[in-house]
């Protein structure tokens, strides 16, 4: 089969791995699971880094809420300590192992819960960042710490991490590359059954490699043009 494959012409193989019985349609369709999981996985990550970067903020500013920081590092550690296709494989054979769930929504919760500990850290260090005087300049104007954070802080903090959330952004897409290990059809699961089916590894897996280059220019070039707008509001 190789021999056969190795003598054959461009276009016959790209026919045989994307033409033939319409085998395009496993990278289409692997591609919108893909997008699917990024995109609620990193509102997810999001909310949940945003609430634990509160907590522990907070507790090393005020000393307050300190049994919820205590959680927020057991959560951190955990997470940050184990790799994310493990966390993927216990949230679907052992929590939801007696239950019939969608394998994308398990998906979107472990990889969510992922990206929130990474954003957490983001947004903690962009607040840890804020001069102590916003907050102080908050208090002056009526604010309470909690509207002081809302509106001050974090819209600040946010300029400042943009970059790194950027960043933890394009991780989380290509993380989504295990969720095969739950028979789910993303992006590269769809390629590598092209090359089960066609025995031509160069073709499908080239193809899933310039999507995901593709994608990621696309969101760096967005965060770039998102950046410049931030600057340029400030002036």
């Amino acid at each position: 089969m190789t021999n056969l494959l190795l003598s054959a012409s461009f276009a016959e193989r790209f026919t045989l791995n994307f033409i033939k019985e319409d085998r395009w349609k496993y990278i289409v369709d692997g591609l919108g699971v893909t997008l699917t999981i990024t995109i609620f996985a990193v509102i997810i990550g999001i909310v949940l880094g945003m609430l634990v970067a509160i907590v522990r903020s907070t507790y090393e500013k005020t000393g307050k809420l300190w049994l919820f920081d205590k959680i927020c590092r057991v959560y951190l550690t955990v997470i940050r300590g184990t790799p994310v296709v493990v966390q993927l494989l216990i949230i679907y054979f052992i929590i939801f192992g007696s239950v019939k769930i969608d394998k994308i929504v398990v998906a979107i919760i472990a990889f969510g819960i992922n990206s929130g500990a990474y954003v957490a850290e983001i947004f903690r260090a962009g607040i840890m960042s804020i001069d102590n005087g916003q907050f102080e300049a908050g208090r002056s104007l009526g604010f309470n710490y909690a509207q002081t954070m809302f509106y001050i802080v974090m819209p600040q903090a946010f300029k400042n991490v943009l970059p790194a959330l950027g960043n933890e952004l394009i991780v989380l897409l290509k993380e989504t590359s295990v969720s095969g290990y739950i028979a789910l059809q993303d992006l590269t699961k769809g390629g590598d059954i092209i090359r089960s089916r066609t025995f031509d590894a160069f073709f499908p897996l080239i193809a899933v490699a310039l999507i995901y280059l593709t994608i990621v220019m696309i969101l760096t070039k967005l965060v770039e043009l998102l950046e410049r707008r931030l600057r340029n509001s400030d002036h």
